[in-house]
């Protein structure tokens, strides 16, 4: 019997310490992902869902959902109901009533003067037709068409029964010439200029106007070309317009789905990837999407193997922009408190050489949002700028910075940043207290247009974007001792780099005539901020003891640096 134990034992031994052989160390995950991950299902995922026009509740939104159920499912993953408590791979599918009706675009054109070529025609332009706006007749409505060159005389002018047309947001004139003025439909025109409208004159994007069930209004978005029509045939002389609208407007349910990969040590612990899937472009957000699906494909199939055993749970969450975030992070205070990580998936495929600008990792609040400054920009979308009181200082932008760089040297992808602006699933985690970054582009030539298509969107973006969110959520998941360790270095490395920055910065302020207190100030910031983000670090161990003495000397470091170079400002 004796005998018998030790074998046992000696097998039971043995099989852990291949299970343990076989398990990726974090040195590998990099070239493995690279391998695994191809773009392909990104891509294919990114195909089937920029083909609806999604808003949440509509038929492409729902269907969207359904998809990513179905991919889950042949990857590994077990409906939350029918799974048992060895299952690591889950996922479910909430759903909701909406309060608020959905809606969906079927068909539109629109006719200057009978003319045989239509102005505008929902075939080839899918944003023409404003959110919220309800159908025609059958036969259309023709009505003539006041051009209100300025909106503020539009209260005084007469427009019941007419279709007014302005170059301005359809919600900023929609009260004083459909509620007030009685107009029965808008016509607007206000592409921003980084949309290049004189280049890409077809382009429209999409907008909205307020719901309203008792007038049932219309609304219909322009390109430059089609403006510049209208405009034209009004130097002829009166202007009628034939408009046919189609759209649905009805009750529907909100869907979430929420695919978890349980930890095996601290599974309460999470990072959770967001993409969401309304607005209706394939760069945004189709292609966040297909990242954040091909990357949940790729886990399943690595932890299938016992290449990868997750010490903390990695969460995988599609839905509503912000609404869904915000629900997965306010709705249950103990599950969010658990939260470690959130990333945002946004914007996240695009072909650079078509669209322009740039892929960017959007920064947790730093000093960049208050004093933005030498190779800090903000993006043309902007943002508001901060303050003292509004920073975050986290370890997590410079972790992110660094793998995504990396990746970007492998594959020859150029990476840049942008500090904090806000506005897509980033923020829910944030307002939470909860370290979060965005991932995205930007400029985007096509942004909210209805030229954002497949045809702007890159495999090779795709995969890189997915292997480098990948590795660096299982190193997060994954962290240790040694994970802490490397991550200091990495925030000493970026504090040096910036507070040398920084030193170059105040010196030119200051040959330009600023006054030195405001660059003392900044360099005081940056070194507070990045001494705070040091100290984070204590998130990734249970023990924060086995890290204080290294946390110290980086901090150290930090703060001699900035005493430097405030010496060598004052001189």
């Amino acid at each position: 019997m004796f005998k018998k134990s030790i074998l046992i034992l000696f097998g039971i031994s043995f099989f852990v310490a291949c299970q343990q052989n076989n398990q990726l160390k974090p040195t590998e995950y990099s070239t493995t992902l690279n391998k695994e991950i191809t773009g392909d299902l990104a891509y294919n995922t990114t195909a089937f869902v920029e083909k609806f026009w999604r808003v949440v509740g509509n038929t492409g939104f729902n269907k969207s959902i359904y998809f990513i159920a179905e991919h889950l499912e042949k990857a590994g993953y077990v409906l939350e109901e029918k799974a048992t408590e060895k299952d690591i791979l889950t996922y479910r599918i909430e759903k909701r009533p909406l309060k608020r009706p959905t809606w969906e675009a079927v068909n539109a054109t629109i006719r200057i003067n009978d003319e045989r070529t239509p102005l505008l025609a929902h075939t080839t332009n899918r944003n023409m037709i404003a959110m919220n706006s309800y159908s025609t007749p059958k036969e259309g409505v023709t009505a003539e068409v006041v051009f209100i060159k300025d909106v503020k005389k539009l209260k005084t002018t007469n427009v019941k029964g007419k279709i007014v047309f302005a170059e301005t947001s359809p919600y900023r004139i929609f009260k004083s010439a459909i509620v007030d003025g009685g107009a029965i439909g808008i016509m607007t025109y206000n592409n921003p200029a980084y949309l290049q409208p004189e280049k890409n004159t077809t382009s429209i994007q999409f907008r909205s106007i307020p719901l309203d069930t008792v007038r049932k209004p219309w609304g219909i978005a322009m390109s430059y070309a089609a403006k510049e029509r209208l405009k034209n045939a009004f130097v002829k002389g009166k202007v009628i317009l034939n408009v046919k609208i189609e759209t649905k407007i009805y009750n529907s349910e909100e869907l979430t789905i929420v695919a978890d990969v349980k930890g095996a040590v601290l599974p309460k612990k999470r990072l959770v990837f967001s993409a969401h899937v309304q607005e209706p472009g394939a760069n945004d957000n189709a292609s966040g999407v297909g990242v954040a699906l091909e990357m949940a494909s790729v886990t399943a199939k690595l932890v299938k193997s016992k290449k990868i055993v997750p010490k903390r749970s990695l969460t995988f969450l599609w839905g509503d922009e912000i609404i869904s975030t915000r629900r997965y992070v306010q709705e249950d205070s103990i599950r969010a408190k658990d939260i470690v990580w959130g990333i945002s998936l946004d914007m996240v495929g695009e072909n650079t050489a078509i669209t322009g600008g740039s892929f960017l990792i959007e920064k947790m609040p730093d000093p960049s949002a208050i004093w933005t400054r030498g190779n800090d920009k903000h993006t043309e979308w902007g943002g508001r700028k901060l303050a003292e009181k509004d920073m975050k200082p986290h370890y997590l932008n410079d972790f992110v910075i660094d793998q995504f760089k990396a990746q970007g040297k492998l594959a020859n992808w150029k990476i840049n940043t942008n500090p904090f602006e806000g506005g897509s699933d980033h923020v829910p985690f944030l307002r939470g207290n909860i370290p979060s970054v965005l991932f995205w582009h930007f400029t985007d030539q096509f942004y909210h247009t209805d030229n954002d298509r497949l045809d702007k969107v890159s495999k090779a973006t795709l995969k890189n974007v997915a292997t480098a969110s990948l590795v660096s959520g299982l190193q997060l998941v994954n962290a240790d001792e040694n994970t802490a360790k490397n991550i200091l270095k990495t925030i000493e490395n970026a504090a040096i780099t910036r507070l040398n920055e920084e030193l170059k910065q105040g010196k030119l302020a200051l040959q330009r005539g600023e006054e030195l207190e405001t660059q003392l100030t900044i360099i005081s910031s940056w070194k507070n901020w990045y001494i705070k983000a040091a100290a984070t670090i204590t998130d990734m161990l249970a023990d924060t003891s086995k890290i204080q003495l290294e946390i110290e000397k980086t901090q150290k470091v930090i703060r001699e640096k900035a005493k430097n170079n405030i010496g060598l400002l004052k001189k």
